[in-house]
C-alpha cells in the first residue's frame, strides 16, 4: 500500500505532490532551527509526517535518516572549524550504545505516563539550566581537560535514559555538556556528530520494518540538507555562544510543553 493512502483526512484532501511539498518545506524550517542545537529534527518531524497521512514506520525511518543526513552536512562545517570535541564524542558514542538496550529493557517495568512525566521534568530542568546557568571559567577549563571522562558519564546517562524513554540522546547530551562547562557551540557541534551515528542506527532498524517512499525522501532530503547547512552557518558565524544557549533552552521548553500537552490528553 502506498504510504500516503488511507491514513489521514488531511492527506486525503491533498494530492501526493502537495504532501511532499509541505513535508519538504517543514523539514527545511525545523532542521534549520534544530541544527543550531545539534539535536536533529526527527522528534518533531515524525508527528508532522503522521498528520500528513504518511505511514508510521515510513515516517519514523525517513525522519531518522534525515537526522543523520542533516547532522552529516552540518558537521562538514563543524569538524573543519574544530568545533567537535572528539575526546568527549567517542566515549559518549561507545557508552551510549552499550547502555541504550539496558534502558529499553528497564522501560518495560515502568508505566509509560511515569516515564514521559520524568522526561518532561528533565527537559524543564535542562532548559532552565541552559537559559540561566553560567559556567565559571575554571569549570570550562576542567571540562576541557576531562573531556573523555565526562563523555563516558554523559554517554551513560544519554544511552540509558534515551533507551528508557525511547527518545534521541541529543536532548540529554547538549545540556549535560553545557552544564559541565563545555562551550555551547562545541556542545552542540559535538552532539551533532554523535547524532549522525545514533540516528543512522535507528534508521537501519526502522527501515527493515516499513518501506521507504522515494518521492518523500527526495523532497525532505533536499529540505534537510539545505536546512542543516543554513543552521550550521548561523550557529558558526552569526550566533554568539549565549544566543546558542538561549536557542537550545527555548527548544527544550517547547519539547517539554508538547510532551506535557500530550500527557494531559491534549
Amino acid at each position: 500500500m502506498h504510504p500516503l493512502l488511507g491514513v489521514s483526512k488531511v492527506a486525503i484532501a491533498m494530492d501526493a505532490g502537495t504532501v511532499y511539498l509541505i513535508a519538504g518545506t517543514v523539514t527545511f524550517a525545523f532542521t534549520t532551527v534544530l541544527t543550531v542545537a545539534g539535536v536533529g529534527a526527527a522528534f518533531i518531524l515524525i508527528p508532522i509526517f503522521l498528520s500528513l497521512g504518511i505511514g508510521l514506520h515510513t515516517a519514523m525511518a525517513t525522519a531518522l535518516l534525515l537526522n543523520a543526513l542533516a547532522m552529516f552536512f552540518a558537521c562538514l562545517r563543524f569538524v573543519p572549524a574544530g568545533m567537535v570535541d572528539f575526546r568527549a564524542a567517542v566515549p559518549i558514542l561507545i557508552v551510549a550504545t552499550v547502555l541504550s538496550p539496558l534502558g529499553a529493557w528497564s522501560s518495560a517495568y515502568l508505566p509509560v505516563p511515569l516515564l514521559k512525566g520524568l522526561f518532561v521534568g528533565f527537559l524543564l530542568f535542562a532548559a532552565s539550566m541552559m537559559l540561566f546557568y553560567r559556567a565559571k571559567p575554571h569549570e570550562a577549563r576542567i571540562a576541557a581537560g576531562r573531556a573523555a571522562g565526562y563523555g563516558a558519564a554523559v554517554g551513560g546517562a544519554a544511552g540509558y535514559v534515551g533507551g528508557l524513554l525511547g527518545v534521541g540522546g541529543g536532548n540529554i547530551i547538549v545540556p549535560a555538556l553545557v552544564g559541565l562547562g563545555f562551550d555551547p557551540k562545541k556542545a552542540s557541534a559535538t552532539t551533532a556528530f554523535i547524532v549522525i551515528f545514533s540516528s543512522l542506527s535507528g534508521f537501519l532498524g526502522k527501515a527493515s520494518i516499513g518501506g521507504m517512499d522515494g518521492h518523500l525522501l527526495a523532497w525532505t532530503a533536499a529540505g534537510s540538507i539545505a536546512g542543516s547547512l543554513l543552521g550550521a552557518w548561523l550557529m558558526q558565524k552569526k550566533l554568539a555562544a549565549g544566543q546558542v544557549k538561549k536557542t537550545i533552552g527555548i527548544i527544550l521548553y517547547v519539547i517539554a510543553a508538547q510532551m506535557a500537552w500530550k500527557l494531559a490528553g491534549g
